[in-house]
């Protein structure tokens, strides 16, 4: 039994097909077809039932996948705890667009450290991110306070998290808005709920953070207090702050994409609710290597 074996093993049985598998891997289906007969021949036991169009793991397969994945675990930390600073780490985060935007330069920072090592940000949801930490796919993961409090399906006992601070949201608009168009507008930057809700809105379709379609209700607001007029419905949250930018709409936002110059904040008055989000950093704590309790240190200290 090898470790490469392991790893071919374990992305197939995560992959929808062994075709998927041979992409991600760069392996042929064949090389990736010795490999599982290799490992099965070396356990003496069938991994997968096998079709004619894929394969899908038996109850041996299940069980022996657990063990697959932590020793590929203890193998990478081995690797790097044994090698310090000059480890070529692959540190893999994975949680919602908007809160890899928000912790990005911070992870960046922290992986300063490691040199050889190299960053990737993959955008899932909340219950995708957890998922894939359980899977051993990514080193981290970033959700907000109301998934980790409701101990969301993929909660693992082996796990741990650590509060970024908190997330408050904010009604925005592009420095072109009309309601900025005046002098007085423009300095104050305080409205009346009935002057906002002259205008348009833009809105994500599904939360930001969990994915699930919420309609109006997917970005905080309060529209049973304070009903908006949605004129467009975007879920990409590029596309979402270009529409914002062009002061064709407001939108309510996380308060750090103010860090754009061509975002202002506006104050409703006679608004009183607020809305925010805890969010938290969250890894598994068996077999952590080194650098990964470097990364949550300095996450949790910035």
């Amino acid at each position: 039994m090898n470790l490469i074996d392991l790893k071919i093993f374990a992305c197939v049985a995560r992959q929808p097909s062994l075709g998927a598998a041979a992409l991600e891997l760069h392996l042929t289906p064949s090389a990736i077809s010795k490999a599982l007969r290799r490992l099965e021949g070396d356990l003496d036991t069938v991994l997968f039932d096998r079709s004619a169009k894929q394969l899908s793991l038996n109850t041996s397969g299940q069980r022996m996948l657990e063990f697959a994945r932590n020793m590929l675990s203890m193998a990478d930390q081995a690797k790097a705890d044994v090698r310090g600073e000059d480890a070529r780490i692959s540190c893999r985060v994975a949680g919602p667009a908007i809160l890899l935007w928000r912790h990005a330069d911070q992870l960046a920072q922290a992986m300063a450290a490691y040199p050889a090592a190299s960053l990737h940000l993959l955008s899932l949801y909340e219950e995708d991110a957890l998922a894939a930490l359980a899977r051993g796919e990514v080193s981290h993961a970033l959700v907000t306070g109301e998934v980790l409090h409701g101990r969301a399906g993929h909660w693992s006992a082996d796990w741990a998290s650590v509060s970024l601070g908190m997330l408050k949201l904010q009604l925005l608009a592009g420095q072109q808005h009309p309601l900025l168009a005046t002098p007085a507008g423009a300095e104050a930057r305080c409205f009346s709920s009935e002057q906002v809700l002259a205008h348009d809105f833009v809105s994500p379709a599904r939360s930001l953070f969990c994915g699930k379609q919420r309609g109006s209700h997917s970005d905080g607001w309060r529209d049973d207090q304070f009903p908006r007029r949605i004129v467009y419905w975007i879920d990409d949250l590029q596309l979402l702050l270009a529409m914002v930018r062009s002061g064709k709409a407001l939108a309510y936002l996380p308060d750090f994409a103010l860090d754009d110059a061509n975002l202002v904040r506006l104050e409703v008055t006679d608004c009183g609710f607020q809305c925010m989000e805890e969010v938290h950093l969250v890894w598994n704590t068996r077999n952590a290597a080194q650098w990964q309790q470097a990364v949550v240190k300095a996450l949790a200290g910035a």
